[in-house]
């Protein structure tokens, strides 16, 4: 396990140099999962601009807005590198709307699970093989359940690091961020989607509610799709 000394010094510093810091600790095997939000965005940023030695991914499930897709081109345009994109596999996907139905997973919270299981968290698992670190845009804001998140972590059940860059940040601390960088976003954002996930499981919000009230709005709780879970 990494020293303590080292982890605080990580949280005093600044995100570039909390980049670095962690890029000189493991110099290989340092992966960033972006779902092309405005933290995921700030990260991409940062990662590609400054040619940090990491290895930029996310997952098409299938589901996406079209406004993700022509993200994903933009910025491939703008900082001259790709993405690397993981999609889930086709005969589960197929197999769970043969069984569920196509939109299965507003019927209950046990199928909208199975869903996120088969797009989302075992294509992840996939493109963790080998990690030793994975870089994620959470920050404690989003949910109660990331609340108390460190910001560098060890994950048990994937046997990585787990380093959460921005999980002080505010999201007035991302949004200077990305006007200062002239850092690129989701139109989507403009138009009440704070949180966006899939297409059908995600709805803009009113003024004041949680960022991710929008994510599986029809649930009264389990807002979590179980990558980020304890």
């Amino acid at each position: 396990m990494l020293d303590p000394e080292i982890i605080k010094k990580i949280e005093q510093s600044s995100l570039l140099q909390a980049l670095e810091a962690v890029c000189e600790l493991f110099p290989s095997g340092i992966v960033f999962s972006t779902s092309l939000g405005q933290e995921d965005q700030v990260l991409t940023d940062a990662i590609f601009k400054n040619k940090l030695p990491i290895k930029v991914f996310t997952l098409d499930t299938g589901r996406l807005f079209y406004e993700h897709y022509d993200l994903l081109s933009n910025n491939r345009a703008k900082y001259k590198t790709d993405t690397a994109l993981y999609f889930p596999d086709a005969k589960e996907v197929e197999t769970y709307v043969a069984e569920k139905g196509i939109n299965g997973f507003y019927h209950s919270v046990e199928n909208r699970k199975k869903c996120c299981e088969i797009r989302k968290v075992k294509p992840l698992n996939r493109a963790l093989e080998g990690a030793r670190v994975w870089i994620t845009g959470l920050r404690a804001e989003q949910s109660e359940n990331r609340e108390h998140m460190p910001i560098l972590e060890w994950d048990v059940q994937r046997n990585l690091y787990k380093f959460n860059p921005l999980i002080r940040w505010t999201y007035e601390d991302v949004l200077s961020y990305i006007e200062t960088h002239k850092v690129q976003e989701l139109p989507l954002h403009k138009q009440g989607f704070i949180s966006v996930g899939c297409k059908p499981c995600t709805r803009a919000i009113e003024p004041g509610e949680n960022p991710r009230a929008g994510r599986w709005w029809w649930e009264d709780s389990h807002k979590e799709c179980g990558l980020h879970s304890k």
